[in-house]
């Protein structure tokens, strides 16, 4: 569903992504980590069509996004870690607005955004200016307004900052909902709990290259040091070894 072939980003001499390779299957969520700086924003934003690579190739659906930037935007939803909203419209003013850069007819539109604010828990604010509406709720309306076109690909960018345990746990149920429903969820956090409950696969870049890809349980047999957590494996592979021990003192 996602793949992307010697992917690749310059600024200047700096490589902030170094050929970079994944292979990300339908049906699977999939966590992407790294310590700040370590090239997960760029990655994204070539992802979604905000960045140009300076070399590679991207595929989304089998859609070279590159060759047909259009064409990939259609199957595409994309949830930034800093969403904006326009406030004086109401949450169903501001599906309808997204709906309509889709092309979707509104009779769809309304349909499906009365069936996602449901979902979302967001129906009794449907006439709501979003200026009201607190930082989970807008964070929720975000997805929903992701969600709308029916994509078969969803990339998020730390999907529960600001949500409450609820909210979250919401969020969460969803996304295995959508990989049960033959979707991709790809999605980059620094909460290395939500990553290790929630993704069928993990890849962690430092540096602007991968260093470790896998399953939870290939993570842990493939480092003998850490104790089994995501945390710990994390900072063993990242460099962040004085860290680990720290934590582990302090949870002793």
């Amino acid at each position: 569903m996602i793949r992307t072939v010697g992917l690749t980003k310059h600024y200047g001499k700096l490589v902030a992504v170094d050929h970079l390779d994944l292979h990300v299957k339908p049906g699977e969520i999939f966590g992407f980590l790294g310590p700040n700086g370590a090239g997960k924003t760029t990655t994204i934003k070539m992802l979604v069509g905000m960045l140009q690579p300076t070399g590679g190739e991207i595929h989304l659906n089998g859609t070279d996004a590159l060759a047909d930037p259009l064409g990939a935007k259609r199957i595409l939803g994309y949830i930034p870690d800093r969403p904006y909203l326009y406030d004086k419209l109401t949450a169903m003013e501001f599906l309808h607005f997204v709906g309509g850069l889709y092309g979707m007819p509104r009779e769809e539109i309304e349909k499906l955004g009365v069936e996602l604010l449901g979902m979302f828990e967001l129906s009794e604010w449907a006439d709501q200016l979003i200026e009201n509406f607190s930082h989970g709720m807008k964070q929720r309306l975000i997805t929903s307004a992701a969600l709308l076109h029916r994509p078969k690909v969803l990339i998020v960018d730390e999907p529960m900052v600001g949500l409450d345990p609820k909210g979250a746990r919401l969020v969460k149920r969803i996304f295995r909902q959508l990989a049960e429903g033959g979707r991709t969820v790809f999605m980059s956090t620094h909460t290395l709990e939500v990553a290790e409950e929630v993704c069928d696969r993990i890849a962690i870049i430092n540096q602007g290259k991968i260093i470790a890809l896998g399953t939870m349980a290939e993570l842990r047999s493939s480092d003998a040091n850490a104790d089994g957590r995501l945390e710990s494996i994390f900072l063993e592979l990242t460099g962040g070894h004085d860290i680990a021990e720290m934590v582990s003192v302090l949870r002793e």
